[in-house]
């Protein structure tokens, strides 16, 4: 049974919240405000004005994440390309950040798995570099972020949980990601990603792509370090001291084993 079958065949236990926090003062219209505020995960109901990460695990999910995708490429002049690569979809799951039931952001997480990832088109030769070594590879693919609702804790809590399914769940050791040139500086300043393949071109959005590289064991030692501190973000310079405290990453993964093992 593949992983989204199981946690369609679980949806009761998946459909709950998986954490809500609310930064209070949070500055719109800007691509990385400065919010505050505490993160809750013991949550069966939340308040309305929290912010809420789910898993997109039904259709119509699945549809509100394409859509803010879509508007975001669009935005950026992007042109996305539905379907399937000539090296097939790798098992996936999709996260999503609500406000008010409104969808304000999205990322999709890509296990490799038999089929390949969608990286592999572009980078297939580096890639296997790193399976040859025995990494066990994901990649990040579709993040999104509404703009009039931006905030490094948005994208801070939705990686963390993308990233609790990848390294505390499924033992994957590296994340790879494509993105545009001209966003590289980001992701290397907030995640320390490394460049590992040279510019291309993506046919997924019919622009410049590049391949960046993440190690597990940079992010294990940074939310060690940071996580649930961000009154370290000036000292850090990265998305890490918006991340969860080590409890609360150890906390969270421990009720998403179970609510697996439920399913």
């Amino acid at each position: 049974m593949g992983l989204m079958e199981r946690l369609r065949r679980s949806g009761t236990a998946w459909a709950r919240t998986i954490v809500a926090f609310q930064p209070p003062g949070l500055p719109r219209g800007g691509h990385a405000g400065e919010p505050s505020g505490q993160m809750v995960t013991q949550i069966e109901r939340t308040p309305e004005d929290e912010f809420k990460i789910r898993l997109a695990y039904n259709d119509e999910r699945n549809r509100e994440a394409s859509f803010l995708v879509k508007k975001r490429y669009a935005d950026a002049g992007y042109v996305s390309k539905e379907g399937r690569t000539q090296h097939g979809c790798p098992e996936q799951i999709t996260l999503l950040s609500y406000h008010k039931e409104r969808v304000v952001g999205t990322l999709t997480v890509g296990m490799d798995v038999g089929q390949g990832l969608h990286a592999d088109e572009l980078y297939r030769e580096e890639i296997d570099r790193l399976r040859a070594s025995g990494h066990k590879v994901a990649e990040f693919t579709k993040l999104a972020i509404d703009t009039n609702l931006a905030s490094k804790q948005v994208l801070a809590s939705m990686f963390h949980i993308a990233y609790i399914h990848l390294r505390r769940i499924w033992r994957y050791t590296d994340m790879v990601i494509e993105v545009n040139p001209s966003h590289v500086a980001f992701y290397k300043r907030m995640f320390g990603f490394q460049e590992l393949g040279p510019q291309r071109l993506c046919p997924r959005v019919n622009a410049p792509a590049l391949l960046l590289w993440l190690e597990s064991d940079h992010v294990d030692r940074m939310i060690a370090e940071y996580g649930g501190k961000p009154q370290l973000a000036k000292q850090a310079r990265s998305i890490y001291p918006y991340l969860f405290s080590p409890n609360k990453d150890q906390e969270i993964t421990k009720r998403l084993i179970k609510s697996e093992r439920e399913g």
